[in-house]
Formats: structure tokens, sequence, C-alpha cells
């Protein structure tokens, strides 16, 4: 059974949601609200416009509807907002806008495409932090930043109030258990479905995860059974691979549009459909997942 809180600090699964579009490209805020209702339903935190709800790939007006709309809804689920880019006066205004929402946190993505160093880092999370009054997670993630999360920027972070957990999407579950050991005041999410099943067995906290789009009861159930120390199956790793067998959210979109949850797999480009060559692999799994419940 679903277990509800708006407190961040106690959720321990966040689904990161993609923004469902229509044939044309506009925003589906039917859609949106639907798969606000089936995150809620199951229990689970929700991210927005992190890159699976390619945040960067929408104007600001959209980025504000979705939020806008998002909070209208009074989920009883919190709602954590996704910060990047490389700007800081245009996320700093961003986040003064979130900060007027009834939102619960900020994940906070190492600044993109400038590969900062550690100074550079470290002043960049600061900025950012300081400006709101909400939990903030950072996140780790150089496939798409270019460079990691500095281990001398985050040991100068830590201390400040607002810096609450990472988000470790490194793919490398020997890191993560060297990281936690070094930082232990903060909470440790596994950011990556696929490794999921060894960072609980290393103390995650959680998961932020793509793969509960798709399976939001499923993947929750997974995690409060990886998180009690319980032997879990391989079932939802393997499904979860198969959700990056293009750029993500491609897959993701591709086969819930294919489950009727979303009117149309719809991108912005860069991203594109058209990436994926099969949904195959994608659909046999989502028979076999579809069998647990």
């Amino acid at each position: 059974m679903a277990s509800f809180s708006h407190d961040p600090r106690q959720t321990t699964l966040w689904t990161a949601l993609i923004s469902p579009l229509t044939t044309t490209g506009e925003l589906d805020l039917a859609a949106l609200k639907a798969l606000l209702r089936e995150q809620e339903a199951a229990g689970n935190g929700v991210l927005l416009l992190g890159s699976t709800g390619e945040g960067a790939n929408l104007t600001l007006r959209e980025r504000q509807q979705v939020l806008e709309h998002a909070c209208r809804l009074d989920l009883a689920v919190p709602i954590m907002v996704g910060v990047g880019g490389l700007d800081l006066v245009s996320q700093l205004e961003w986040l003064a806008y979130c900060e007027t929402l009834p939102v619960a946190a900020y994940l906070l993505v190492t600044p993109i495409y400038a590969k900062p160093g550690a100074q550079g880092q470290q002043r960049w999370f600061a900025a950012l932090m300081d400006a709101v009054n909400k939990p903030c997670m950072l996140y780790n993630i150089p496939s798409r930043a270019g460079v990691p999360l500095s281990d001398v920027a985050l040991a100068g972070l830590i201390e400040h109030p607002n810096c609450w957990a990472v988000k470790e999407s490194g793919g490398n579950a020997a890191r993560f258990a060297e990281l936690k050991a070094a930082f232990p005041s903060v909470a440790w999410y596994s950011g990556d479905d696929v490794l999921f099943a060894e960072h609980a067995k290393l103390g995650a906290a959680g998961l932020v995860s793509v793969a509960s789009n798709v399976w939001p009861q499923q993947v929750a159930s997974w995690v409060v059974q990886g998180l009690a120390g319980e032997t879990i199956g391989d079932l939802l790793r393997s499904a979860s691979e198969t959700l990056f067998l293009a750029a993500n959210p491609i897959p993701a979109k591709a086969i819930m549009h294919h489950q009727g949850r979303i009117a149309s797999n719809t991108l912005r480009l860069p991203l594109c459909a058209d990436d994926l060559v099969s949904l195959a692999p994608i659909l046999a799994k989502d028979r076999e997942v579809a069998a647990l419940s």
C-alpha cells in the first residue's frame, strides 16, 4: 500500500516524470494530470522538468505551465523541480518563480557544457541554494554534464542548510559506496534504475527513477523491498535497461504511448522518436512486468 507524505526527506521513490506532448508538439495538460494522479496513487514523489521531462527543451512559459498545472492538483505527494542550464541569472530567476509555488524540493544538476572545476561548481551550487528555502538534491550526471560532481565542491557544500541529498548517476556502484562513506551526512539516492539493487545494498536512501513512469506501482514495490534489504529479482532491472536503448525519454514515451497512457510519443528536437530502432524489446519486458500485478 502506498504511503503518502509531502516531506521530501521521507520520500524514497521519485519519478522523473515525462512531459507529455500532443502530436503537434504542445503540452498535453490532460495527460499530465492523469500521469500525476497515477504517481500519487502509487505514493511516488514527482520530479518535474528534469532531463526525462525535457526541461531544457521547453520554453519558460511551458515550464511554468507544467508546474502551475501540477501544483493546482494539490497532490498528496511532494513535487521536486529540476534546475539546470548554464546561465546563473536565468536559473536564479527560475528559482524565484518556483519559490512562489508549493513545491517541496529542488534537483540542482552540475552545470552543463562548461565543465566547471571544483570552485566553479561550489559557487554555482551555493548561489542556487542561497536563493531558496527548500531542501536541495545535487545531481551528479557526468554523462550529460561533461564533468562529475567534484568531491572538493561537495565537501564545501554539505554544511549548507539546504543541502539535503545527492542523486548519483555516475554509473559505478563502487564509486557510490566510496561517496556515501566519504559524505555520510547527506542522503544518497540512486539515480540509475539499472543499478538500484546494488545501490540499495550500499545504503541508498531511495531512487530517482525513469522506469516508474512506465511501471509506477511495480517500481514502488521494488524500491520498498530493496530498501528493506529483501532480495529483489532482476526483472525490473532488465526492463529498465530497455528504457535506455535510445536517449531518455524516447523509449519511455514510446512504450507509454503504446500502453495508451499518453496520446503521442512526440518529443522536442533535438530528441526524435525515430531514434528508437525497435519497440519490441520494451514491449517484451512490459508484458513481463504487467504479469507482476
